[in-house]
């Protein structure tokens, strides 16, 4: 690092060096710095990072090659937003805040090959928000809050070899949601909530050998075309054929429910060397197919493996074809813990052999009719709705019905019947569709929900009964429902929470209970689901909350209580959901938050939200938060956040912050972390309206002395100067004393 120092020389020759810098440096190198950005003309890079920009600068040079706009608060991109810069090749724009990427809006880089929109608020991809991009080769989308994948988004990415889309808020993936990619190695859609794919979701994708899809809420694969899935999924069964990856040679299922597996579910991944499928629930498994003829190594450690006469078939197969299984034995109680490779296979025995080969015999030679097959491209639809056989869609959406239509083909997957007036469900409303994944019923007017009016929808997912008039529900409204994961009853009629509702729906994850009229959250309303991970009720009036309310919340991960009316955070009730990592009680009443307000979540807090609530003295914040919201309220000064040291996000906008020495702690916390700080002087009168980190009363604190002060426009000269490329000093030397005589740039 090239540093300079102010020498007292009269002599012409010994003018200050950034002087006579500043003299050698042509109009044209100059002239094409934004004044808040670093600009290297050598490399032709350009840096305004941190620079609060609303904008993309338009006045970045027309040759820069790279462009880096990190830290700023651009929230829209426009169309053409970087029309004058055509022959940037890498684009950086994390922690931008940028709400939406409208289409266009990167139409003419042709040449980049490198874009980051990672840490930002997109929440919609739409058609051609990639629009012009033919030689990108890497996107990553991070961190972002995308639910929505609009068809044909990437279409104009020919090129493209990576793309991350991890940690955002996905749940379905359409087919040929990926269409265009033809030169694809990579896709990340790790850390969203998925939990549905279509059939051809991944269609055409010809190039891809890695596919990563840890830490979603998948229930089944189907007919994966290529990829390396991974885990943390709720999948508990592996059908024919599910597997379908030409070059897949590492597959891990590791840590999910899978129950079983058919023997062919890989049998069309020929290059498999590894298969984890450790951790799950499996009992019994039988030999692969001959499809997967490299399989050197299958992991079913933690499974309940029984080592009786069922297992027989796996160990010699894995003899003969020498592959290593890793895991031990469940039982029976003389071989459990036995580890597998130790296990002979004489001595996998059952009680009665004779009787097990009985049953295989008649197994055997049962005869088995065969299944009645309905003529081709023939579909079962009620009047007054539309059925799609290709995509198992039907739908009598805003039709007029008055009761729920019946005759849907069995192999239905989407129903969609929001928009009528059926006022109530009955009994037994949905015969012969337990293959339904998703049910609609928004907006029908329902007012009540009769006892087993699901019955018989054991495939159902997703139940939508939003925008409706319900008041209450039985605890048997929801019988016959055992995969039931999402629910939402936002915008009904609720005054109390639906306590009882949910003890039949185990696996339920999600519960949203948004813009309701619930006052009180009772003891024990979660009884019955263990597993639930996010539970919405933004929107109501709850004054009161039970110390014992969230009891059976130990999987609890979002818990929004936004836009009620409480007086102080349930410090209590929070103690019995130890695993929150997303807490936001916006819009509430409460004024005051002690140290011990979050103690309970120390360990697991990341997002907290007290945003916009007349919030007046915050003292105690969890160490691991990443993201806080505390913008409008009333504060005046702040906790100190040097122990937030995982911090990303942080916003103290519209407070009035008295910017005197009491805040010093803030002020030398914004001048060691490398994120953006939204925070504005209130008073004194003298700096009203400043940014926090640009007043300089600061220095005259004690302890402040190590503060910048605030420079004058020779020494802001100076400092740009002192990081001008090598070139123009070596330029200068060469001009006047004859130094660097081989740098070409002269």
């Amino acid at each position: 690092m090239l540093s300079f120092q102010k020498h007292h020389i009269t002599s012409p020759y010994h003018l200050p060096l950034h002087i006579l810098l500043l003299l050698c440096i042509p109009a044209s190198l100059t002239a094409k710095c934004p004044q808040q950005c670093i600009c290297d003309q050598i490399q032709l890079r350009v840096a305004c990072v941190n620079k609060n920009l609303t904008q993309v600068p338009s006045t970045v040079d027309e040759i820069t090659v790279k462009l880096d706009l990190r830290g700023n608060d651009i929230q829209e991109l426009p169309s053409g937003a970087f029309k004058h810069t055509p022959y940037l090749t890498h684009l950086s724009l994390p922690r931008c805040n940028i709400r939406r990427v409208k289409e266009g809006a990167f139409r003419g880089l042709g040449r980049l090959v490198f874009l980051n929109l990672a840490n930002n608020n997109i929440e919609i991809l739409y058609q051609e928000s990639f629009d012009g991009l033919s030689s990108l080769k890497q996107l990553f989308i991070d961190r972002n809050r995308v639910e929505e994948i609009q068809p044909g988004a990437f279409s104009q990415l020919g090129f493209l070899n990576l793309l991350s889309i991890t940690h955002n808020q996905l749940v379905y993936m359409p087919n040929l949601a990926f269409q265009g990619l033809q030169n694809i190695k990579w896709l990340r859609l790790s850390h969203n909530s998925l939990n549905y794919l279509d059939t051809e979701a991944f269609a055409g994708l010809f190039t891809l050998n890695r596919l990563s899809l840890d830490h979603n809420e998948l229930h089944e694969l189907k007919q994966f075309s290529k990829g390396d899935t991974r885990h943390y999924n709720p999948m508990t069964y592996l059908g024919e054929n599910a597997v379908s990856m030409a070059k897949l040679t590492h597959l891990f299922l590791d840590h999910m429910s899978l129950q079983d597996l058919v023997i062919t579910a890989v049998s069309k991944s020929p290059n498999l060397v590894h298969l984890d499928i450790s951790h799950n629930q499996l009992r019994v498994l039988q030999p692969f197919s001959e499809g997967s003829p490299k399989l050197a190594r299958l992991s079913l450690a933690g499974n309940p493996i029984n080592c009786n006469c069922y297992l027989r078939p796996l160990r010699e197969w894995a003899i003969f074809r020498k592959v290593k299984l890793v895991g031990t034995c469940g039982g029976p109680a003389h071989l459990s813990g036995e580890s597998l490779e130790a296990v002979y296979p004489k001595e996998l025995r059952c009680q009665s052999q004779e009787a097990m080969l009985k049953a295989e015999f008649e197994d055997a030679t049962r005869i088995i009719p065969p299944p009645t097959q309905e003529p081709e491209n023939k579909i079962k639809c009620p009047a007054n709705c539309v059925c799609e056989a290709e995509t198992h869609h039907s739908s009598c959406e805003n039709r007029g019905h008055t009761k729920v239509p019946r005759g849907f083909s069995p192999e239905t997957r989407l129903l969609d019947m929001r928009g009528n007036n059926f006022h109530y469900i009955p009994s037994n409303s949905f015969p012969g569709v337990a293959q339904v994944i998703s049910l609609h019923l928004q907006s029908c007017k329902i007012v009540d929900v009769e006892d087993g009016a699901f019955s018989g929808m054991k495939g159902l997912i997703y139940l939508y009964l939003s925008e409706n008039d319900l008041t209450s529900l039985s605890p048997e409204a929801f019988k016959g429902l055992p995969q039931l994961t999402y629910l939402h009853l936002e915008k009904n009629r609720f005054a109390d929470f639906p306590k009882g509702a949910f003890k039949l729906v185990p696996n339920l994850l999600a519960l949203h209970l948004e813009n309701n009229a619930i006052t009180k959250l009772e003891a024990g309303i979660l009884t019955g689901v263990l597993g639930l991970r996010a539970l919405y009720l933004t929107g109501n009036n709850i004054r009161n909350i039970s110390p014992r309310a969230l009891d059976q919340a130990s999987s609890l991960e979002k818990l929004h209580l936004g836009g009620n009316k409480l007086k102080e955070v349930p410090t209590e009730a929070l103690s019995k959901a130890r695993n929150i990592k997303d807490l936001r009680l916006s819009g509430n009443l409460i004024r005051w938050v002690g140290p011990n307000a979050f103690k309970p979540l120390e360990g697991s807090l990341k997002e907290l939200y007290l945003d916009k609530m007349g919030l007046e003295k915050v003292i105690g914040l969890g160490p691991g938060l990443r993201s806080l919201f505390l913008e409008g309220n009333k504060l005046e000064e702040v906790p100190d956040f040097h122990q937030l040291t995982s911090l990303e996000v942080i916003n103290l906008a519209d407070n009035p912050l008295m910017c005197d020495c009491p805040l010093l702690p803030l002020r030398l916390w914004i001048e060691k972390i490398n994120i953006k700080v939204r925070a504005t002087c209130a008073n004194p009168p003298e700096v009203k309206g400043q940014k926090v980190k640009d007043v300089y009363v600061f220095k005259a604190c004690p302890g402040g002395e190590s503060l910048p002060h605030k420079a004058t426009g020779s020494e802001k000269q100076h400092k740009r100067l002192s990081r001008a490329p090598i070139s123009i000093m070596c330029c200068y030397s060469k001009h006047k004393f004859g130094g660097c005589p081989s740098h070409r740039s002269c």
